[in-house]
């Protein structure tokens, strides 16, 4: 007879409901988090793609809206830019502020849903960024309608969003693959979806101590991220693959799109 762990387990597998990555992250995953990410590795891998990025625009006050651990937060505190946390775990937004503290920095940390965003912050910006393929947790459209107006909203006249995604579509049409060089790096971690369809995505993750957690994303594809942004009133959209021109990168692990308000 099935255990009611068991039951819930295979209920779980095809949970697709934008609220649902909260119950995912549950705390002994964030603990694990940055040994999934690898800040070393993570660093090699895209460089100072990001910190480029936005200081050619001249930005100087960023709202990283996914902070989750507070990789990329730490990263561009440590590169001059004032920057306000968010993300609607709080076990995450706790684990980033000890991870700066650690590194002698203070972040300003925000509790807040994208799809309210307005509702907890009342500050302008001239950079949003949603990294760390954050935006996929969105299974409803109206959610990721909803999102977009939210980070349009608070941000400054000309201001930048930078928004990435997982390579979805060589997913869907090919398969799984992985350069293992972007986000999650880490060595001896295993991170690879356990099923593949064109609704859910469903990644599992296996650590060193054989313990296993699961993450549930909608498989975006690249020209639909593309025309909700635009929809959503954003112009000039750039698409980077692996943090270069999208022509030069076959078969990307991510694209990075970069759009003006």
């Amino acid at each position: 007879m099935e255990s009611v762990k068991d039951k819930k387990r295979k209920a779980n597998n095809g949970v697709k409901h934008s609220s649902f990555y909260q119950e995912q992250y549950m705390d002994g995953f964030v603990d694990k988090w940055d040994e999934l990410i690898d800040w070393e590795g993570r660093t090699k891998g895209e460089g100072d793609f990001f910190i480029k990025e936005l200081k050619d625009r001249k930005v100087k006050k960023v709202l990283d809206v996914a902070t989750g651990t507070g990789y990329h937060s730490v990263r561009l505190q440590k590169a001059g830019f004032e920057v306000h946390s968010a993300d609607g775990k709080a076990n995450m937004l706790e684990r980033a502020f000890f991870n700066a503290r650690k590194q002698g920095l203070i972040l300003r940390t925000i509790h807040s849903d994208w799809r309210s965003l307005t509702k907890d912050i009342h500050e302008k910006y001239d950079a949003v960024i949603c990294l760390g393929n954050s935006f996929t947790h969105l299974f409803d459209e109206n959610d990721r309608r909803k999102a977009m107006a939210e980070f349009y909203s608070v941000l400054q006249p000309e201001g930048v969003l930078i928004l990435d995604q997982r390579n979805y579509d060589n997913m869907l049409d090919f398969g799984f693959t992985s350069k293992h060089k972007f986000y999650y790096v880490g060595d001896s971690i295993e991170a690879e979806p356990e099923s593949i369809d064109e609704d859910l995505v469903r990644f599992k993750y296996v650590f060193n101590d054989n313990s296993v957690y699961h993450l549930n994303f909608f498989p975006l594809r690249k020209n639909y991220v593309q025309s909700i942004l635009s929809e959503a009133g954003f112009r000039n959209i750039k698409t980077f693959a692996d943090f270069q021109e999208t022509y030069k990168t076959e078969d990307p692990d991510f694209f990075i799109h970069v759009a003006q308000k």
